[in-house]
């Protein structure tokens, strides 16, 4: 995973946590639902990112 990746989803994941709390002080229910996603999309871009670096040091080896 390369560093402009991590940085990039990690943003990502703070600005969802953010709209997730702003909707959580406002009631607004679809910014909750918006942070949530993109807190989500964040962590499963990451997930996925983990998984091709093991495999790349699998393959490496």
């Amino acid at each position: 995973m390369g560093l402009g990746d991590k940085i990039s989803n990690k943003a990502q994941e703070v600005v969802g946590k953010g709209k997730e709390s702003l909707g959580d002080v406002t009631n607004n229910e679809k910014l909750q639902a918006e942070g949530a996603a993109d807190q989500a999309a964040a962590k499963a871009k990451q997930a996925g990112e983990h998984v091709k670096d093991a495999a790349k040091d699998v393959f490496d080896k």
